[in-house]
């Protein structure tokens, strides 16, 4: 793995982020962590400029990690990571830390101790950018069966769409048979149509499809493996 070359860009997301605490000093500060080669502060990181900040310092500086402190990861961990593979840096080298959500949305009444608070959160996504490891995809051979649990009319519906796509389904049904709590019911809402017209049909085309094997009086005792 090479030596770590880390980049931090933090954000002011306008006055989110910036009209709390002293975005400056939290740059200074990032700047002196080891392993650091570079930190920056952009008005919208997550905007074309800033984005291009990021991809240049990866052209030009050879950073190899990218730190960005702003919003949550959930609003712009996958722009970042496209930041990072179009750049071509691993994706998966990237470390957030949200000082909006966890710091000034929350601590706006504040600034010195929201700095602070900051500034250790920063310090931490540093350390673990540190540690960082590229992550390739793999490809796993999948098998093309799947186990539907519960023969009542929701589970033969997904049991029969799945045979017609051409699976191999395994229905578990705890019962004698299936059907569920509608194979007991007199009619169905909201149009009173008869259930057992809609179910024995269904029932019947379940049983007898060459890709379903039901599998009555039987329970899941445990999973184990993974998808596919």
């Amino acid at each position: 793995m090479s030596e770590p070359r880390i980049g931090v860009y933090i954000c002011h997301c306008g006055k989110n982020i910036a009209g709390v605490i002293d975005v400056s000093k939290l740059v200074e500060y990032a700047s002196k962590l080891p392993g650091v080669v570079v930190a920056r502060e952009y008005p919208y990181m997550c905007s074309s400029p800033g984005q291009e900040l990021v991809a240049k310092d990866i052209r030009e500086l050879g950073v190899n990690r990218v730190v960005i402190a702003a919003c949550s990861p959930k609003m712009h961990e996958q722009t970042f990571q496209k930041v990072l593979e179009k750049a071509g840096v691993n994706p998966h080298l990237l470390e957030f830390a949200n000082i909006r959500e966890h710091v000034t949305w929350v601590h706006s009444s504040e600034p010195e101790k929201a700095l602070e608070k900051a500034k250790a959160l920063v310090a931490g996504a540093v350390a673990k950018a540190a540690l960082l490891e590229p992550i390739e995809p793999e490809r796993v051979s999948v098998k093309g069966a799947a186990l539907v649990v519960g023969g009542g009319i929701a589970g033969i519906r997904a049991a029969l769409d799945i045979a017609n796509a051409g699976f191999k389904v395994y229905l578990v049904e705890k019962q004698p048979s299936i059907g569920g709590h509608m194979a007991k019911l007199d009619k169905t809402f909201p149009t009173l149509d008869c259930s057992q017209c809609i179910l024995t049909p269904l029932m019947v085309e379940a049983a007898s499809h060459p890709n379903i094997e039901l599998m009555t009086y039987s329970e899941v005792e445990s999973v184990e493996g993974y998808v596919g």
